[in-house]
């Protein structure tokens, strides 16, 4: 008795090519959706910190965290075709809504960290400076515990009095770096701005070193806020430092009076002697007063030249002066100053 042959089933093998190509398909659609997709869960102000040691998937965790929605597979199938694996760049990176994976991916490979901004105010002195320091975020306040001797040692400048000596300009840094960061770098573009006013300074200055020239623009800066004044007000210093005249500056005064300053100087603060006061002592104080900008460097390097040596508040709330060169028409001008301050502050006639 002959048997039938079997009919072979020749549809499978199409059928299993067709099903196969159909989820290739299907997982690359869905693959390239995920990659350019906005990641779902993400909300203003998220942040991803990605720390030295962590690997692709502590990453993820990490995203997990934030509330971002982050499949294993497809990230990690991401991160290979990106090449990315093993190539995170450590920092704080930012995790607005609309983010993809792909741009987060490439962010982190090319070290596209979230940057923040420190400001050293013209005319901050060093308490200042610290102040706003230790309020600074996310700065690590790594020079909190030193005093000024102990910071100007952390900042490899042991001895030397840390007034002055950072330069007045925005710092840009990321979380993770500390205080003496930002000011060893304030402390370095300070110095090269002094070194580059001293180099092109002006011929017969009385002064006899850039240390010297420090102390007067921080005189000039504290002085006036008005820019274009700067060089009439350090004129107005150099010649009476030519001619041995006291400076007879204010804010040397207050200065020295620290935190007995009250908002007002009294006539016996004037007599009063201190190192800063220059009513009482000869040339320039021991140490810049505040944190003098590039221009009043270049004003202290670089004085107006004319005859006057005196200066006063116009005092119609411009923040000019007048410059006056005999003392008869300083106090000329003194007096305008009384009247129109008096003016300004008394009540209106009906």
């Amino acid at each position: 008795m002959s048997r039938k042959p079997k009919r072979r089933a020749g549809w499978l093998f199409p059928f299993v090519l067709l099903l196969a190509a159909a989820t290739g398909y299907w997982a690359v659609t869905r693959y390239l959706g995920f990659a350019d997709t906005p990641i779902a869960g993400l909300h203003a102000g998220d942040t991803l910190q990605v720390e030295q040691g962590d690997s692709f998937a502590t990453v993820l965790g990490k995203l997990k965290a934030v509330g971002a929605q982050a499949h294993v597979l497809e990230w990690q199938a991401l991160g290979r075709q990106l090449g990315v694996a093993g190539k995170l760049q450590v920092g704080e990176y930012a995790l607005e809504p609309g983010t993809t994976p792909r741009m987060l991916l490439m962010r982190m490979r090319e070290g596209k960290v979230i940057s923040h901004r420190f400001t050293i105010v013209e005319g901050w002195n060093i308490r200042e400076l610290r102040a706003a320091l230790g309020r600074a975020q996310p700065l690590r306040h790594d020079a909190a515990k030193l005093d000024d001797a102990g910071l100007m040692k952390a900042l490899g400048h042991p001895g030397m009095h840390p007034e002055g000596r950072f330069l007045p300009e925005t710092y840009v840094y990321t979380r993770g770096d500390g205080e003496l960061a930002v000011l060893r770098r304030a402390f370095d573009a300070m110095s090269l701005a002094l070194a580059e006013a001293w180099k092109t300074r002006a011929a017969d200055l009385p002064l006899q070193s850039p240390e010297q020239a420090l102390a007067l623009a921080s005189i000039v800066e504290k002085e006036t806020g008005v820019a274009e004044e700067r060089p009439a007000i350090a004129g107005v210093f150099v010649r009476r430092l030519r001619i041995g005249m006291r400076l007879q500056t204010d804010p040397t005064v207050i200065y020295g009076m620290g935190a007995a300053y009250a908002g007002n100087i009294h006539k016996a603060d004037l007599l009063a002697d201190t190192p800063y006061n220059t009513y009482t002592r000869m040339g320039l104080p021991p140490t810049p007063i505040a944190m003098p900008g590039r221009a009043a460097l270049q004003a202290a390097t670089h004085p107006a030249a004319g005859d006057a040596l005196y200066f006063v508040a116009v005092g119609d709330g411009s923040g000019r002066h007048v410059f006056t060169s005999s003392l008869a028409e300083h106090e000329a001008a003194v007096r305008q100053y009384i009247q129109r301050y008096r003016a300004a502050r008394s009540p209106a006639t009906p």
